[in-house]
């Protein structure tokens, strides 16, 4: 597949559309600017082309994501970073049409975090396995794994794939918009928000 021109794809109207919708239909918190879902419309359409063209001269700039920590069962906690969100409408506009090519690229028998696809299946398949004959089911939990990413590995294995600098800009730039904590600016210098 030709990926040198996937910004074009994920600014068409009809990508953006089902980002809106998608977005909208999550809810969720707000970011950094305190903007709510529900006035995602109307900032869209007061500012919908501006976005666009500076998603084109790669002069977007993804603000930082807020820092939220949900409790564990456990006792710990997870941190999350919450984007703006026009950050979100963004970023899910991206996932629309990164996910389909990663899609093909994926093992078969992998069920994490991807769509479609939840633990139940893998279980599911595990007991077909075991029922073939098969004695050994792996799972592999990597603690804290999306916290520890490094970047230009990251950026790397992108780029194996990905052949729009325009994409690999923003995705570039979403790693490293850094996250709000309380009122003070955090590096991201690793990891995924």
């Amino acid at each position: 597949m030709n990926t040198s021109s996937l910004m074009e794809q994920i600014l068409s109207s009809d990508n953006l559309n089902r980002a809106y919708l998608q977005v909208v239909r999550n809810k969720g918190a707000e970011g950094v600017d305190g903007m709510k879902y529900t006035e995602l419309k109307e900032h869209l359409v007061k500012n919908g082309e501006i976005i666009k063209e500076q998603l084109r001269t790669r002069k977007y700039k993804p603000q930082p994501v807020r820092r939220v920590e949900i409790p564990k069962p456990d006792g710990g906690v997870r941190n999350l970073g919450v984007p703006t969100v026009t950050d979100r409408f963004v970023q899910q506009a991206i996932a629309q049409v990164l996910t389909p090519i990663y899609e093909e690229q994926f093992h078969a028998h992998s069920y994490g975090f991807r769509p479609n696809r939840c633990a139940q299946q893998a279980i599911l398949t595990a007991l077909d396995m075991m029922n073939d004959g098969n004695d050994w089911i792996v799972d592999i939990d990597l603690e804290k794994f999306f916290d520890t990413v490094n970047h230009d590995k990251l950026m790397t294995i992108i780029g194996r794939t990905i052949k729009d600098g325009d994409v690999i800009s923003i995705v570039r730039k979403y790693l490293v918009s850094g996250i709000m904590i309380d009122d003070e600016y955090e590096d991201s210098i690793v990891g995924t928000p």
